[in-house]
């Protein structure tokens, strides 16, 4: 198999594991953060989750940043309740939390999204439960909206931002150019959306006729909106194997 050339959108930070997989299979990656992590806009809301965290039953994480950034600040301040369990939606999620010294109670074992984690038996009778929700800004309801259904009170607390980076066009414009790259890893809507917004008008026809490497059908969905030529493979899970094994499929 020819060494090919995959453009990896994580953000800053957070692609080096992926690449250095990328590269041990033979291929060429080129980091380009298509989404930029950012601190809160606000800390009130983090603020006071802190001083009463033990009073909730679960803490859910929804990302890796959610961990970082969350854990960063609360761990300044105090320790761990013992009481709150925490669940992620996926396995680096969980991973994550080891630096800390926390470790995870709930997590999907296949597929890493909120879907996962809801339907585990755990998760199924909240009657009662406290549960908070560590996040960035904006974002899906589905985790919140079938909690409260199932009996469970929840609050959010957004402790990231996300955002679109800047970027020069003309070095855009040549990294789209044909046979320049032969896939990009794409692990969100969002940053499927900023890598549209980040090509501009004169490198969006360029963009969309290079295939994808996706993490779910959602993604899949929306590069078909935005018009790309191709369907994009959905890998297995969010994993950085699981991002490589569909690559070497394709």
């Amino acid at each position: 198999m020819r060494a090919r050339r995959i453009l990896v959108t994580r953000p800053a930070g957070q692609a080096t594991r992926l690449c250095g997989l990328l590269e041990a299979a033979g291929h060429e990656a080129i980091p380009l953060p298509a989404i930029e992590i950012l601190k809160p806009a606000d800390s009130y809301r983090i603020e006071a989750l802190t001083d009463t965290l033990e009073d909730y039953d679960m803490a859910v994480f929804v990302s890796v940043n959610a961990v970082k950034m969350g854990l960063e600040f609360i761990l300044n301040q105090r320790d761990w309740p013992a009481n709150t369990r925490i669940a992620t939606v996926g396995a680096s999620s969980a991973e994550a939390l080891l630096p800390y010294g926390l470790s995870v109670d709930l997590v999907p074992e296949h597929q890493y999204n909120s879907e996962a984690l809801l339907a585990l038996d755990e998760l199924q009778d909240m009657s009662g439960q406290y549960v908070v929700i560590f996040r960035g800004n904006g974002g899906r309801e589905v985790l919140r909206d079938t909690l409260l259904e199932r009996g469970a009170d929840v609050d959010y607390v957004e402790v990231y931002q996300r955002a679109c980076p800047t970027v020069d066009a003309q070095f855009m414009q040549t990294l789209l150019q044909p046979g320049t790259l032969d896939c990009i890893t794409i692990t969100s809507n969002e940053t499927l959306q900023n890598l549209y917004t980040m090509a501009g008008s004169a490198g969006q026809p360029l963009l969309v006729k290079i295939p994808l490497v996706v993490i779910g059908p959602r993604q899949a969905t929306l590069a078909r909106e935005l018009g790309f030529v191709q369907e994009p493979v959905i890998a297995v899970n969010a994993s950085d194997e699981a991002i490589v094994a569909a690559i070497q499929q394709r």
